[in-house]
């Protein structure tokens, strides 16, 4: 019977993991398509993707303290329904700042939810051999969603529309829900630790106000500009102080001292400076510079997705072998020469699909090694007692970094367009005009580009020029995050020092002796 019942439980867990990961990467196909049918633009399709990604970071931290005490199966089921109801909001959006809205609603379910996931199933499967099984089951279906998405919101685009990218999700919820609600055993912790509501609010401040700036700061007036900034910086600032003299915290500084910990951070900063927020502008590259549609798009970013679920096994093996201070580092290399590949091959003559393979199959490699020996070594550097706040540590890292680097990368995109643009047209072109048009021409769709700049169609009558100053936007996002991460790999290699592993041990019980 409890086999039954934990089956059951297991199987509502790993279809809310699903919705998770779907809405994560099914919907940068679409964008695209969202930019033509609600007249986004390009910075309205930035925030579609970062109000999901700033809201997972908000609640991250505190889900975790309210299932604790108001009951874990409780809040899982109120954050399920949440995610149903405001994918069904972003599904009926009629323009893209009420998607944008409720994306931002569907993100806090989506965040809560995952953290709520992870809970469940560490008390539900009280055997370790079964609650092991059960993590790898939930891994595996996240992973599937990760990886599958693009093909399944592209073939979604292709069947019908659009709005079922996000509408699909409402059936799903409800289906996980039914068997949540038959499998899940509530459970609760009456001595859960309080809620750190000072360094929730004061992180999602900092992080939304340094996105905001990169987003929208060519727009702002200088001392709006400056405010923004400051608000950011004191936010921070008010953050490290608030974990400093907090009872609860929801980050303990001192795990930082743990070289094992540090250097395993520096590979989900890494993942997340370069492949997963260029997963959101990968599909521009394909659709706006090599014109393939949205079909096509989805099934070529699989060969970017698919081997993130294949890797793991290696990618242990890996770091059983040669520990997490080599497994990290060479993931994050390995993801490195992949973005310079891509680099190489989107700059070649006739570049199509073949030309773009190897480099993101590399990356895509690259992140397949790097990704299970982080997760590993920041929960195992770390005393059992303090794995979930490492834990916490971990996907915060990645999320913020996810955050801030998706500005960063539209921003790269729109500068190398605008840099072209000015070297072929030089004053022809008024310095606010070209940026207005940067920004179009990022989007990726240059078919209405002569009809809303006529100046254009007199300058660029067949669109080379245009298509030329996409082609350079994205060799500087490939660039900047190819060395990037390359970068981050040395600086990990350097953190986790030599003989760190045999160490790790040593420095976790030093680290709690300390706190």
């Amino acid at each position: 019977m409890t086999f039954h019942r934990n089956t059951i439980a297991l199987t509502g867990v790993c279809l809310a993991s699903l919705l998770f990961g779907l809405e994560i990467s099914s919907v940068p196909v679409i964008l695209p398509k969202l930019e033509s049918v609600l007249a986004a633009s390009f910075k309205d399709l930035q925030w579609i993707m970062n109000a999901y990604t700033i809201a997972c970071t908000t609640v991250l931290m505190a889900t975790g303290t309210l299932a604790d005490r108001l009951g874990r199966k409780r809040v899982m089921v109120i954050t399920t329904v949440a995610f149903g109801l405001a994918s069904l909001l972003c599904g009926l959006a009629p323009s893209a700042w009420l998607l944008i809205v409720a994306r931002f609603l569907q993100g806090l379910a989506g965040g809560a939810m995952l953290t709520c996931s992870v809970a469940v199933l560490s008390h539900q499967f009280q055997d370790g051999r079964e609650r092991g099984k059960a993590f790898v089951a939930w891994s595996v279906v996240s992973g599937i969603g990760l990886g599958f998405g693009p093909a399944i919101g592209g073939f979604i685009v292709a069947l019908s529309s659009w709005q079922w990218v996000f509408l699909i999700h409402v059936p799903l919820a409800i289906l996980a829900l039914a068997f949540i609600g038959a499998g899940v055993t509530e459970s609760r912790d009456r001595n859960a630790q309080k809620l750190d509501w000072a360094g929730m609010l004061t992180l999602s401040l900092a992080v939304f106000g340094l996105s905001y700036l990169i987003t929208q700061g060519a727009e702002l007036s200088l001392g709006v500009r400056i405010g923004v900034t400051a608000a950011a910086a004191v936010s921070f600032v008010v953050f490290l102080v608030a974990e400093t003299i907090s009872s609860y915290p929801m980050f303990d500084f001192s795990v930082f001292r743990i070289r094992q910990f540090s250097g395993a951070i520096m590979g989900a900063i890494g993942m997340n400076f370069s492949y997963w927020p260029f997963i959101i502008y990968l599909p521009i590259y394909f659709s706006g510079v090599l014109g393939y549609d949205s079909t096509t798009t989805g099934l070529l970013l699989l060969a970017y997705t698919l081997p993130f679920m294949l890797m793991p096994p290696i990618a242990e093996r890996l770091r059983a072998r040669y520990q997490a201070r080599v497994a990290v580092p060479l993931g994050l290399l390995t993801l490195g020469i992949g973005f310079l590949a891509m680099r190489i091959g989107s700059g070649l003559d006739g570049a199509n699909w073949l030309t773009m393979l190897p480099g993101t199959l590399i990356a895509g490699i690259g992140i397949g090694l790097t990704n299970s020996p982080t997760t590993h070594t920041t929960t195992g550097s770390v005393s059992p007692d303090r794995a979930g706040m490492a834990s916490g540590i971990d996907i915060s890292a990645r999320l913020i970094t996810l955050a801030i680097n998706i500005a960063v990368l539209g921003q790269l995109l729109t500068q190398g367009i605008v840099s072209h643009l000015r070297a072929a047209f030089g004053p022809a072109i008024d310095g606010n005009e070209l940026r207005l048009l940067a920004e179009r021409i990022a989007g990726g769709n240059l078919d209405d580009l002569t009809q809303a700049s006529p100046e254009l169609a007199a300058l660029d009558p067949t669109g080379a020029i245009v298509h030329a100053s996409l082609v350079n936007g994205f060799g500087w996002v490939m660039l900047y995050s190819g060395i990037g991460v390359l970068l981050l790999s040395v600086i990990g290699f350097v953190i986790f020092g030599p003989g760190s592993a045999l160490s790790a041990e040593k420095d976790s019980a030093r680290s709690v002796a300390e706190a």
